[in-house]
């Protein structure tokens, strides 16, 4: 059994609870987050609401699904381990889903993606300038729900999502320029470079949520700390079972098509892995990328140089991680118990 398996196989009997951890956080944030995108303005928080899945364009309401809500959750459970009520939290959990999904609106324009959850993203349904916009919006909303909080915390929190959206930025440049470089020779993206990538663009915000939930709620320096490097952990390995995903998961549970990832070159870090392998099969593989050759057979490649093992491997090593810091920080334990809930959930998908 892999790494990843073991450790997520120790969890399974409160990951089961996560759904209705995710359920409970969602209604006790939902309100806050309508009112916040409700000072927008009116067209702008109409795409906002589009991109919630509160509505339609034109603003007809909805019943879309607008995500699962885990760094909402992050944010609630942090300000319970910190021992504060859930109600605590939730100005960082809409401050982080309104980061969040500015965020989204901008990769989906930086990606070129046309659909998101179903249906249109935000800038092809409404353009792209508008969707540029209602991300800048968003954006705002985020700092100033948290500008907003009493000193001192309001203004720690306001920095501590500063220094984390600025990690996000030098994560997703990052990604960004990953795509120019070669799949062989010294200038190749190596597994550690990967690593630094996933822990700011997906890991940065995960971190900051759990961590912003604490500062609110008052907890301690070393406190807020060991829930920002949970979070970091988580977003390395959910980065890492995402590209799993994309490579060989089930299209019909993952959404997208066979190979994807391969098809669209992306590096991702189950090639990476294979590339620094010294099995043939990496040299060969090296070659069928240079040559854009067929993605099954890259597939194919990878796994037998060891890819998929590995980040299956690296993805159980991030989780342990995480693991470890929470459990050497000065915690409530039921608020630990629940955050382990929703690491294994978040993580493991039908790998």
């Amino acid at each position: 059994m892999t790494a990843l398996g073991t450790t997520v196989r120790e969890a399974t009997a409160t990951r089961s609870r996560a759904p209705q951890i995710l359920a409970r956080c969602r209604a006790l944030v939902r309100p806050a987050l309508m009112e916040a995108v409700g000072r927008s303005h009116p067209w702008v928080g109409e795409m906002a609401g589009y991109s919630f899945g509160w509505c339609g364009v034109g603003g007809a309401p909805a019943a879309g699904s607008g995500g699962k809500g885990v760094r909402q959750a992050l944010a609630v459970l942090g300000a319970e381990a910190a021992g504060a009520p859930a109600r605590a939290g939730v100005p960082a959990a809409v401050a982080v889903e309104l980061v969040h999904a500015f965020s989204l609106l901008h990769d989906d324009i930086m990606d070129g993606d046309p659909t998101r959850r179903g249906r249109a993203t935000v800038w092809k349904a409404y353009g792209t300038g508008p969707a540029v916009l209602a991300g800048d919006a968003l954006f705002a909303l985020a700092v100033e729900t948290l500008a907003l909080q009493p000193p001192p915390a309001g203004a720690d929190a306001v920095r501590l999502l500063s220094g984390a959206l600025g990690d996000l930025v030098r994560g997703q440049a990052d990604d960004l320029l990953f795509a120019a470089r070669p799949w062989s020779g010294p200038e190749r993206v190596r597994p550690d470079a990967y690593r630094a990538m996933a822990e700011g663009k997906t890991g940065a915000l995960l971190g900051c949520a759990a961590a912003l939930g604490a500062v609110l709620a008052g907890a301690s320096p070393a406190a807020a700390a060991a829930l920002d490097r949970a979070g970091r952990h988580l977003g390395v390995a959910f980065q890492v079972v995402d590209d799993v995903l994309g490579i060989w998961g089930d299209p019909s549970v993952t959404g997208k098509p066979v190979h994807g990832d391969l098809r669209e070159r992306k590096k991702t870090f189950p090639v990476l892995a294979a590339l620094d392998s010294p099995a043939p099969a990496a040299r060969r593989l090296a070659v069928l990328l240079e040559r854009d050759g067929d993605p099954g057979e890259a597939a194919a490649l990878a796994e037998a140089a060891g890819g998929r093992a590995a980040a299956l491997a690296e993805a159980g090593r991030q989780l342990a991680a995480a693991e470890s810091a929470l459990a050497d920080a000065p915690l409530a334990a039921g608020a630990v118990g629940d955050l382990r809930s929703l690491i294994g959930f978040a993580v493991r998908r039908d790998l």
